[in-house]
């Protein structure tokens, strides 16, 4: 952790700038239908196909039910641009003989506007790399230090309550963990890459 926490620091630092520039009606949406066809990977391909389980109604109530609450706390999050798979693995490093370069980004093409919350969730609760509660913590908090003084906490007062803004991290992150082993799924399953 102390020997990756420069560059999560460059990372958040790339992610403020990215959500600074974000303007509504330049990128597609992230709105109710994409969130739950993202989900719907979950019971559809995890379940179903990987796993082998036929849902009975009452449990397929539930899932839907908890899909819909999920959906409901996502989208409470104020809009800014989404990259969508902001995680280090997308994140190219500086040249280290050029102090005048910037930590660079790959992989816009699922680029969209929608809560705030979900690149930082990705960052930090990446399906590659785990890191200790404490470590996600440092990174979350001088990530919403920041973006308070950048004007992007002016809701729900999560500006001054760190832990609601944490919290809405923790709701955007359990949505991408289940889209997340949903498409891992069908990866091996359907396009033949079980490496995931």
């Amino acid at each position: 952790p102390a020997a990756a926490l420069p560059y999560f620091k460059d990372a958040v630092s790339a992610l403020l700038a990215w959500q600074r520039a974000s303007r509504p009606g330049v990128l597609p949406a992230y709105d109710a239908a994409l969130l739950q066809r993202e989900l719907q990977l979950f019971p559809d391909w995890y379940l179903a196909q990987h796993k082998g389980l036929a849902l009975d109604d009452a449990t397929r109530a539930l899932l839907d039910k908890t899909f819909a609450l999920i959906v409901e706390r996502n989208l409470a999050a104020p809009s800014v641009f989404v990259h969508r798979d902001f995680m280090p693995r997308n994140l190219m490093l500086p040249r280290a003989d050029d102090p005048n370069q910037r930590l660079g980004v790959l992989d816009f093409q699922a680029v969209v506007y929608g809560p705030i919350t979900y690149d930082i969730a990705c960052l930090l609760r990446d399906a590659f790399l785990s890191w200790e509660e404490d470590m996600v913590l440092d990174v979350t908090i001088r990530y919403w230090e920041q973006a308070r003084k950048a004007g992007l906490m002016d809701f729900d007062g999560w500006s001054e309550d760190f832990g609601a803004f944490y919290r809405a991290v923790g709701w955007m992150g359990l949505q991408r963990h289940l889209k997340v082993a949903g498409i891992f799924a069908r990866l091996t399953l359907r396009d033949g890459k079980p490496k995931y």
